[in-house]
């Protein structure tokens, strides 16, 4: 069912949308067409009906001109992709027309209410419009609806004889009509919202860990943690700013695509946190938001991955790609900052400390704190550097992850 759904809702939009068509504007065009195509069938059906039951009366006429009607502004929409052409002409004759069907059939009682397919106006203004166009769409319709109680005795003059079962089958298509409508046209706005409502959680997901987003949803204005330990890694690419200038720009992306989709999910695997890229450096934490008390062995994990994928798609790409890493593990302080396009950071001695490790390594080597090593020696071979200086600090004793010990992993 939902498959069959999904290939009529893309059928509609290859009909009536434009390739410069934003979501939201598919979405609407998606949304009239299951509104006129229903409304159309239920006009075809019930002008049928009324010409069998009461021959060609007048009210034949006014169901058979909404078909008409309807129809060529379907056609024209069809032909321009434009919103409005179909909009208004539905809009009004939807509102007019069973109002004007109800008169001729001799008021509410004979007609089974037939004016109940008028508030289907108001109901798509709200869908369609702003509120403040759909309240002159409900005023309107409340208006006819006043005259109709006000003039119902002088119109059932005109009511025709019909048999009881007669009136009841009208006033049973009459109700169940529209809302079998409503219900068609809610269940694509409502599926249509949840998949954009789905692809925007996604989106704030990519941007935030789901523990913050959801703190952020919930209308914290302030969101910063103090996390006693946790381990930051750095990678950058060696000399990347040589590598983009002998590519062009398209290669260049596709290239750093690559490296930082396979990074994206080895991190995903590993249950890191992705911080940010900033140009080709790609920056990751472990044991935030959420504590776990293998921050350090995760991040190792991941650093030697990374540097097998790096080999991988040095080799598939043809491109000589060396990567530097530096970890480090200390407190910092992790939060949300901005309004706009805000991003999740973390800030502290041991951020800074991290990147130093990057910046001041070696190509193609782990380089790790004396902090990060004393969590990793027994699990992992590290070979000692000694101590180097750093700058903005004194001279830190340093490391070099060279892999698992055996059997560990």
């Amino acid at each position: 069912m939902t498959q069959m759904l999904s290939d009529v809702r893309a059928r509609l939009e290859r009909l009536g949308s434009l390739e410069t068509d934003t979501f939201e504007d598919r979405r609407h065009k998606v949304t009239l067409l299951v509104l006129t195509g229903t409304s159309l069938f239920a006009s075809v059906l019930w002008g049928t009906m009324y010409f069998a039951i009461l021959g060609p009366t007048i009210t034949v006429f006014i169901t058979f001109g909404f078909t008409l009607v309807v129809g060529a502004a379907l056609l024209i929409f069809f032909a321009t992709r434009r919103f409005v052409l179909l909009l208004y002409p539905f809009f009004i004759m939807i509102l007019w027309n069973p109002i004007a069907m109800q008169w001729s059939l001799g008021g509410f009682a004979a007609s089974g209410v037939v004016m109940t397919w008028s508030v289907l106006a108001p109901f798509c203004a709200l869908l369609f419009q702003t509120q403040r166009k759909a309240m002159w769409w409900f005023a309107a319709y409340l208006a006819l609806l006043a005259a109709s109680l006000v003039f119902d005795h002088q119109v059932q003059q005109w009511a025709p004889p019909l048999a009881h079962r007669t009136s009841m089958l009208f006033f049973g298509m009459n109700i169940i009509g529209p809302s079998v409508v409503i219900f068609l046209t809610m269940m694509y706005f409502v599926n249509a919202f949840q998949r954009e409502h789905e692809r925007s959680e996604s989106l704030l997901l990519n941007i935030l860990p789901a523990p913050i987003a959801e703190r952020l949803k919930e209308g914290h204005e302030v969101i910063a943690d103090a996390h006693g330990e946790v381990t930051i890694l750095f990678a950058d690419i060696v000399n990347f700013t040589a590598l983009a200038a002998q590519r062009g720009p398209e290669q260049l992306v596709i290239l750093l695509n690559a490296v930082f989709s396979a990074f994206d999910q080895l991190t995903e695997r590993y249950g890191l946190e992705k911080i940010k890229t900033v140009g080709d450096a790609y920056m990751v934490a472990a044991g935030l938001p959420d504590p776990r008390p293998d921050h350090a062995e995760a991040t190792a994990d991941l650093a030697l991955d990374m540097q097998a994928e790096t080999a991988r798609i040095s080799e598939e790409f043809g491109v000589p790609l060396g990567l530097r890493i530096g970890i480090n593990t200390g407190p910092v302080v992790a939060g949300v900052i901005g309004e706009r396009k805000f991003a999740y950071d973390l800030w502290g001695d041991s951020v800074n400390t991290a990147s130093r490790m990057e910046s001041q390594g070696v190509e193609n080597c782990i380089q790790l704190t004396e902090s990060t090593y004393e969590r990793l020696k027994s699990t992992f071979l590290c070979d000692e550097r000694g101590t180097i200086p750093i700058k903005g600090k004194a001279e830190m004793q340093t490391y070099f992850l060279v892999r698992r010990q055996t059997g560990d992993r």
